[in-house]
Order: C-alpha cells, then structure tokens, then sequence
C-alpha cells in the first residue's frame, strides 16, 4: 500500500467522523465530570502559560489507567521537573486519575500529574489540543491508536511511543479490514513497547516497523499492592469473619445473572457464604442491586456504608478503585468479563493479593497471562455457571488447594516482574533523543 493510499484512507476516515458526529457526540455526552468543560473533547483545554515541559499519556478508562499506574508512578519520580499530562476516554478513567495525582501530589518528590478528556479524534480537534499541550512525548496504551492525534504529534515532531502494546485477535481481525489506515498510524510511531512476541507480530502485520519493536512484557506483572490496601484487605477480612467469601470482580450485563444464580446455589451448602460482587462499570450499580433485591437476596452495599451481616448474600462494591482491596478480603476471586465474550479482565489483581483465581473460558485480552497462569497451575478454568459452583464448593472444602493456588499465582507475578524497567529504558532514549 503506498503513502498516498494511506493518507487517503485517513481522509476518508475523518470523514466518517464527521458525518456520524452527533452519534459520537451523544456517546460521550454522558463521559462527563463537573468540574470539566466538554469543549475538551474538541481540544479546547487550557493552554499552558508557563510553558511547562510535559508528558502525555493517554489511557482508555479505568482499567488502562489502573495498569499504567506503576508506569505512572515512575514517570513522576523519573522526571520531576516535567508536567505529566493523563488522558482518558470516559469519566470513571478521570476519577481515577485524580485520585492517583491525589495520592502523589502528597509525596516529597516527583513532578505535577494532571488529567483532561482525550479530544475526539477529529482532525481539527487533534491539531488544537496538541497546539495547547505541546508534549514533548507522547504515550499511547496498549490499543489507543487514533490516527489524527497520532499524524498531528508527526506533524509537531513529537515522539510517540505505543506503552503495553497489546493486540487480541479480535481486535487484529477488526483493525485488519481498516489496515490502509492503521498502517499509516504506525508508521509514526517511534517505539513500540509490546507485551508479548504475538502481540508485536500483530503490530508488525498492520505495518509497524519491526526495528522500532521491542517486546518487554506486560505492565500488568509489575502492579503495585500499597502497604495501605493490604492492611484495608486484611481488616475487611477479619471483620467479615471465618465465614465463605469469594468475590466476582468487573462483571458484566449477563455476567450477574449466572452469578447470582451460583451464589444461591452455594448457599444451600454454606448459608453464610458471602458474594462480594463488583460490576465493571459504575452506571450499572443500581441495575445490579436491583438484581439482587429481585432475586430475594439479601444485600448490603458499599457505597452506603452498610456491613454485610450474617443472612447477608450479597456484599456490592460500588465504589470505585477498592478492586484490590475487596480482592484480598476473599477466599477466592472470579475475574468477569469471562463467561461473557467481553474477553476477560486482569487476572493479576487476585494473584497479587494472594487470592486464588477463577475464570470463565473467554480470555483473548489476557491470553498471554492466562498462559501462564495455566502453566503454574495457578489459574482455575470454568465453561459456564454449573461448573464455577461445583468449583467454589470443591475449594471451600479445600483449604491446602486453595493455598496452592494462592501461591502459584503470587510466584508468577513475582517471576515476570521487569516490563515497567525496560519501558522506561526505551522512553528515556527517546527523550535524550
């Protein structure tokens, strides 16, 4: 495909963008905080009177930016006298970035974290907020190729760098119907950090330069556990009691049902067993305590401050950024997204506090940990609701099996730590660059 080809399939891109406009505009009407105007989603952020040195980082949502945090965290300690700039999509993204820039404006060193909605990838929108920013890096997360932002920091001459580069195949399948477009994005990008050798043989089958490929990991293994939240895992533990308590993390419409369905079952065996359920998305807790409440069971919400007592079923995590917390309070943890053909979410989290993992079979965004998860025997596989019950009432009746599996599943975290110190090698040569 010539460059030509690809630069026309930009144009007809933005076009397409423009024409479903009010389509796109209605989806992010809701993507909104209080305190942030919408005219961000056209670029319109503040300009930068101090002329500060910045770093740009975007992520998709909450879950990227949970990810991205060790990334984060050493940015601000690396460059301190550099402004790093987040990005998200959506609103619940934003509030996790504030509570991240939050927790490191409090520390003694490193520089100044901020948020702002990403523009919509229109291309006068792209041109206005990289004119106002003025990045001296920009860095994209795992999948946030958008071309216009991407052709305009080319434009700036300013570097951009895929972090966590990661390709299901499903997402591979979808980019490869557009792949005129999506190889005329990366042949701008400078570096891309890949998370395993597939996912870099799916970028390089989209156009990406091999030269400027380096496969270094996922960031996933290098996620941090706080002193802080293993003390509130820990308390909230002790507090619910010696009786059975697992947990259902990021879960997803269709998911609750088969969950809630198991929960009932289990507890024909273990009338104390607790469900500690937490739905991916915060728009959705009211609809999935009303599941309960339809269901006829007992249920006690987080977010009101109310405590699971003994009749309770049902404990719902509706707050937000207390996964992990939650995770470590439970004898066992399922990772939604997986009985459902979302595709899974970060089997690490559960791992890393220690708690055995269960998932369902759809596992393409996490293919690569679930591998290895599998090879440790520290990741437990159901195909459906009937099975994930037989399951949880064989493990409660194990405890040196669920040890086991507790252990694995911290040792292969431990084990492919190193992702987050070869992204920072790479991003430090391009910015002496």
């Amino acid at each position: 495909m010539t460059s030509g080809a690809q630069r026309w399939a930009r144009r007809l891109y933005s076009a397409a963008l423009y024409l479903l406009a009010p389509l796109i505009w209605q989806r992010v009407w809701r993507e909104q905080v209080p305190t942030r105007s919408r005219r961000e989603r056209l670029g319109l952020i503040p300009a930068d009177p101090a002329q500060e040195r910045r770093i740009w980082l975007h992520c998709a949502s909450v879950g990227e930016v949970l990810a991205a945090r060790p990334l984060i965290v050493a940015l601000h300690e690396r460059y301190p006298h550099h402004h790093l700039v987040i990005t998200t999509m959506t609103a619940t993204g934003a509030e996790r970035v504030a509570a991240i820039a939050r927790e490191l404006t409090a520390t003694a060193s490193g520089g100044k974290v901020s948020h702002h909605f990403v523009p919509l990838d229109f291309p006068g929108a792209a041109r206005r907020f990289l004119a106002r920013l003025r990045p001296e890096l920009a860095l994209l997360f795992e999948t946030e190729l958008w071309p216009n932002l991407i052709a305009g920091c080319s434009r700036a001459g300013v570097p951009v760098a895929v972090v966590n580069g990661r390709l299901s195949s499903r997402a591979f399948r979808r980019y490869w119907r557009i792949r005129p477009l999506l190889a005329d994005a990366l042949a701008r990008v400078d570096w891309l950090a890949a998370k395993s050798r597939t996912d870099a043989g799916r970028f390089r089958r989209l156009g990406m330069p091999a030269a400027r490929t380096t496969v270094v990991g996922s960031l996933k293994f290098d996620l941090e556990v706080s002193a802080q939240q293993l003390a509130a895992s820990q308390q909230l533990c002790q507090a619910l009691g010696p009786r059975p308590v697992w947990i259902a993390g990021s879960t997803h419409p269709g998911e609750e049902t088969i969950l809630l369905e198991v929960q009932s079952r289990l507890r024909q065996h273990y009338p104390t067993a607790l469900l500690i359920l937490v739905p991916r998305h915060p728009q959705r807790f009211g609809e999935v305590a009303k599941q309960c409440g339809d269901r006829g069971l007992p249920l006690a919400r987080r977010s009101l401050g109310e405590w699971p007592e003994a009749c309770t079923a049902v404990y719902l995590g509706d707050t937000m950024g207390e996964l992990l917390t939650l995770y470590g309070a439970a004898d066992l943890a399922f990772v939604g997204g997986s009985l459902v053909p979302v595709g899974g979410h970060n089997l690490l989290e559960p791992a890393a506090m220690g708690v055995p993992v269960l998932s369902g079979p759809a596992l393409a965004n996490f293919s690569d940990i679930a591998d290895e998860l599998r090879q440790a025997r520290a990741l437990v596989e159901v195909a459906n609701g009937e099975a994930l019950s037989e399951v949880l009432l064989r493990l409660f009746d194990d405890e040196p099996e669920r040890h086991r599996l507790a252990e694995a599943g911290q040792a292969v975290v431990a084990a492919n730590r190193g992702a987050l110190t070869r992204t920072m090698e790479g991003l430090e040569a391009i910015l002496r660059e």
